[in-house]
């Protein structure tokens, strides 16, 4: 499993990669996004393009992953410059039609990796196009802006309404690598994370996103905890995926089953 790490932070990006974190994220999507996520309790970044080449020195093997805006008018200048800046992977984000995803893709013109964000209802209707597209290095499925856009009330519904199943067997069948949404400590959250690492493992995904909470700096604990608190529960992750990789069919299914009831209870309540 890759694991992913939303920073900014060079000091934090590099001890992140010390610690088996094979991917950082610099998140430069703005446009459009407090009108979709401002009422959740979602982090909406404000990273800016001068981050890029600060994480891009901090770095060493890892890749650097920067998404941009949804496509506009200022999207070929974005590319550019992340581009120059040492991206190794373009991301777009929340794009409904194939059109916009091949117009993108020639703007990149293979100069770095690009990873869909599958985020609308009419993205994943297209999945088997989108599948076809040029200079694609992966495919990732946001679950956030998703479930908001199919009116669904919670955002891991997808995992057990079939969509994920469906979504998933396409990707893999195109032979290209894919993953979706974010992952919570162990134990922790409405889906924990060995919850949802199971998911990936039972879909065949190879990456995740690390929620905030893989290095909290709030109140609760002092701000030169965080890469300790990082390297102790990403540890906890790497630790359990072993243990999932050698899962009978049954235990599987199971498991399944298990957050099945999870998620279909916290939607029953939330409706309620």
């Amino acid at each position: 499993m890759k694991y992913m790490l939303i920073t900014n932070n060079p000091v934090l990006a590099h001890e992140a990669e010390d610690f088996g974190v094979q991917r950082i994220f610099v998140d430069l999507e703005i446009n459009g996004k407090h009108e979709r996520q401002g009422h959740l309790d979602t982090l909406i970044s404000s990273h800016t393009m001068d981050d890029v080449p600060v994480i891009r020195a901090a770095i060493k093997e890892a890749e650097l992953l920067v998404r941009l805006n949804p496509l506009y008018a200022g999207t070929a200048d974005e590319v550019e410059a992340a581009i120059a800046a040492g991206a190794d992977l373009l991301m777009l984000p929340y794009f409904h039609k194939v059109d916009d995803l091949k117009e993108f893709s020639n703007m990149v013109g293979g100069r770095a990796g690009i990873i869909p964000l599958v985020e609308t209802h009419a993205a994943t209707r297209a999945m088997a196009e989108i599948v076809k597209v040029d200079g694609l290095s992966e495919i990732y499925i946001g679950l956030n802006d998703l479930h908001l856009d199919m009116g669904l009330n919670f955002m891991f519904e997808p995992l057990v309404n079939g969509l994920m199943d469906e979504l998933a067997g396409i990707i893999r069948q195109a032979g290209i690598p894919f993953g979706f949404g974010g992952i919570a400590r162990v134990g922790e959250g409405v889906v924990p994370g060995e919850m949802v690492l199971g998911e990936h493992l039972r879909l065949g995904s190879s990456s995740v996103i690390l929620s905030r909470t893989f290095h909290r700096v709030d109140a609760e604990i002092e701000k030169d905890r965080a890469s300790k608190i990082l390297a102790d529960e990403l540890g906890k992750l790497i630790a359990l995926e072993a243990g999932l990789l050698s899962r009978s069919q049954d235990r599987v299914e199971k498991e399944h089953e298990q957050l099945s009831g999870v998620i279909n209870n916290f939607v029953k309540a939330r409706r309620q």
